[in-house]
C-alpha cells in the first residue's frame, strides 16, 4: 500500500498511507451477491434437455461480464487510488491503465480541514480539505479513512515545534515561513515578576 522506498528522499519517511475508504466496495459487493443469487436461481430453473447445459453456460457468462462492467471498475479504483502523508509532503495517486499523482510539499500548505457527515461518522471515514500555496489552492480528499487521525498527523507535522523544525517540511539550511512559526503567548505578570529570593547576590550572603 506504501510508496516505494526509491521514491521517498533523503531522510523522508512515511507517517501514514492508506487507500480510499472501503465504502467504495459496497456497490460490487452488492452487485456480486445479487448477480450471484440471480445466477443461481435461473440456472436451477433451466428445463433438462440438450440445451441445458449450453443455458447454464450463457447464463454464467452473463453474470460475469456484469461483474466485469459495472463491479470490477469501482473495486479497481479504490485498489489503486492511495493516499501517502511522509514527513515532507502529501502524495495522492489515482487511476487505473493511466494513473495520476500530486505530491504537495508541507511546507507549501496554509490550512488542513476535515469534515464528516453522520453516515461517515459511523463508517469512519471523511473529507479532507487542504489550503496550498500552490497554483491550485484548494485540494480536496474524499473518503479519507480515520480522516481524524490523518487530520491529527498532518497538524503535528505542520505545527509540531514552535520555531519549525526538520521533519514538517523545513529543510535544515532553511528558515520556516511565517505561517509555520508559532507565536510564544504573552508572559504573566507572576512570570515576569523575579522571585523575591533571588534578590540578594552572593556578595551580599558572604557580608552576612
Amino acid at each position: 500500500m506504501a510508496i516505494s522506498a526509491k521514491l521517498l528522499g533523503e531522510d523522508e519517511y512515511v507517517v501514514v498511507s492508506t487507500r480510499t475508504h472501503w465504502k467504495a466496495l459496497i456497490f460490487p459487493v452488492f452487485l456480486l451477491l445479487v448477480v450471484a443469487a440471480g445466477g443461481g436461481f435461473l440456472a436451477a430453473i433451466v428445463p433438462e434437455g440438450n440445451l441445458q447445459t449450453p443455458a447454464r453456460i450463457a447464463i454464467g457468462v452473463v453474470g460475469l461480464l456484469v461483474l466485469f462492467v459495472f463491479g470490477a471498475k469501482p473495486f479497481l479504483n479504490w485498489f489503486f487510488s492511495t493516499y501517502t502523508l511522509t514527513n515532507r509532503r502529501l502524495i495522492t495517486r489515482h487511476g487505473i491503465l493511466t494513473r495520476t499523482g500530486r505530491d504537495i510539499p508541507l511546507m507549501r500548505i496554509n490550512d488542513v480541514s476535515y469534515e464528516h457527515g453522520l453516515i461517515d461518522r459511523m463508517l469512519g471515514c471523511g473529507t479532507l480539505a487542504i489550503e496550498s500555496a500552490g497554483e491550485r489552492g484548494q485540494v480536496i480528499l474524499p473518503d479519507v479513512p480515520h480522516v481524524e487521525h490523518m487530520h491529527l498527523q498532518m497538524s503535528d507535522l505542520l505545527f509540531g515545534g514552535p520555531e519549525g523544525k526538520p521533519g514538517d517540511g523545513i529543510l535544515d539550511d532553511e528558515a520556516p515561513p511565517e505561517h509555520l512559526v508559532r507565536r510564544r503567548e504573552p508572559r504573566t505578570a507572576a512570570e515576569v515578576e523575579p522571585d523575591s529570593e533571588t534578590l540578594f547576590s552572593s556578595e551580599d550572603n558572604d557580608r552576612r
